[in-house]
């Protein structure tokens, strides 16, 4: 498992919550299930889905995890429906801030990740690895 494009949006000031959005490469031969995650900077991160019906959107925690096939890329992006919620933030997310977050999978175990706060929109910095340092980029 891989984590590209791990990032989250600026919140205003006294904002409880933030989203998280990541892209997740699995070049394995077996599907993989992202079950959870959580962040010093939050009480508490949940996976969760949007949908709109009847011009009512709906925001639900997803139980069970999102699986992620081999072979396969799962992008978690805005607009896509699903999300990572953090709720309880510590304190507000600056542009510039890196939000430290440790993700549970079901194969892969614990993976610790850096989420870049920038502005939906903006450009992912490049990242820079020292040789053998798959971890910088949370993969294994």
């Amino acid at each position: 498992i891989r984590i590209t494009d791990a990032w989250c949006p600026p919140t205003p000031p006294g904002a409880p919550t933030a989203a998280g959005y990541l892209t997740i490469v699995n070049a394995g031969r077996t599907p993989d299930r992202l079950t959870g995650a959580a962040s010093p900077m939050a009480a508490q991160v949940q996976l969760h889905s949007m949908t709109t019906t009847g011009g009512i959107m709906r925001m639900r925690p997803v139980t069970g995890g999102l699986q992620v096939a081999a072979h396969q890329t799962l992008a978690i992006q805005p607009g896509g429906g699903l999300h990572l919620m953090l709720i309880g933030l510590k304190r507000p997310l600056r542009a510039g801030d890196r939000v430290p977050m440790t993700l549970t999978f079901a194969r892969a175990g614990r993976i610790d990740v850096g989420f870049a706060v920038r502005p939906q929109g903006a450009a992912a910095p490049a990242m820079h690895m020292a040789p053998h340092d798959h971890m910088a980029m949370g993969g294994r």
